[in-house]
């Protein structure tokens, strides 16, 4: 039985998203404040080994917009925290891959030397693979306190392989057995949008739970944490914008968005230094940018752009553990 032939999404209404105060019908927008910042992302540069079809944040071997930070730039947040005594418990590596930044070591070292947990979205690939030493040496000092969790979209090589390249399916899951086999603690991260080819999301969890005890790999596909099932982002897609009165009548708190306990540091090609956005999932967008300092990013975020809405509160997603 062939799987279900989509509409294509309606398009965004261009009024909605224009302004951070109200809506397009003119209701207050939904703000959030940062409640505490509990997790501090560090992309570590858009460069990737690989181009994937649908990258949210364009990452390929030439894209450099935001370029590699260097592990004195990180120490430098890092000792903001302890400056501050900001409740910081983990602290994210992404990219780009993060393993072609070759000071991540170094950054992960510190940080788990300072006590935070630290967590690497990682494709598992030869970058990866190039720091086995450097990891296995973390491992070794820092235990379960280190955590990789590895972009697998779908269970099915010929689905993974469509987004990502020819043979990526069996690269990631080699590096994703060598985590596990090392003793590693390892999560996946799949993508909840593939449902749409016939599968709801026990179906996919299901099909990755299979894979998982085929290949030898201990990861419970039932857990939520341990494989994340990401909802799709198209901001080019119609979305309701999120208005003050949507927590009530979503019985959704705002305090459970990402961007109350969150903020990402990243370096723009050419700045002289690193900047401190609202959220992972919108480096290009200006109005998300909040200063260069975790205090300076510690400001309310208004919920003006779709992904807020389809990500975070309607697709109920969170980048961390």
């Amino acid at each position: 039985m062939s799987a279900p032939v989509l509409a294509p999404p309606k398009p965004l209404d261009p009024a909605k998203f224009r302004d951070p105060r109200v809506t397009a019908k003119g209701e207050a927008r939904a703000v959030v404040a940062l409640a505490a910042l509990r997790t501090l992302w560090i992309n570590t540069g858009t460069l990737c080994n690989i181009t994937c079809r649908n990258c949210y944040i364009e990452s390929s071997p030439k894209n450099d917009a935001l370029a590699y930070l260097s592990a004195a730039e990180v120490a430098d947040y890092l000792d903001e925290i302890a400056r501050e005594a900001l409740p910081v418990e983990e602290v994210g590596f992404t990219g780009g891959e993060p393993f072609l930044n070759r000071d991540l070591p170094a950054m992960l070292r510190d940080v788990l030397g300072r006590g935070h947990r630290a967590l690497v979205l990682t494709n598992a690939m030869k970058p990866m693979r190039n720091h086995a030493g450097a990891l296995l040496a973390l491992r070794r000092d820092f235990g379960d306190r280190l955590t990789l969790r590895v972009s697998l979209d779908h269970h099915r090589a010929e689905v993974h392989d469509l987004e990502r390249q020819e043979g990526s399916f069996e690269q990631a899951l080699e590096g994703l057995a060598w985590l596990a086999h090392a003793g590693f603690r390892v999560h996946v991260a799949g993508r909840a949008g593939f449902a749409g080819r016939g599968e709801d999301a026990a179906a996919m969890r299901a099909g990755f739970a299979r894979l998982f005890a085929a290949r030898g790999i201990p990861i419970d596909a039932e857990d939520p944490v341990a494989l994340m099932l990401f909802p799709e982002m198209d901001a080019t897609a119609d979305v309701p914008e999120i208005t003050t009165a949507c927590w009530g009548i979503l019985g959704k708190s705002p305090e459970s968005l990402m961007c109350a306990s969150a903020r990402m540091v990243v370096k723009r090609r050419g700045a002289a230094r690193p900047a401190v956005l609202a959220c992972t999932l919108l480096p290009y967008d200006p109005q998300f940018e909040l200063g260069a300092t975790l205090a300076e990013a510690a400001r309310p975020v208004a919920l003006n752009h779709p992904h807020c809405a389809t990500f975070c509160v309607l697709g109920g997603a969170a980048c961390s553990q």
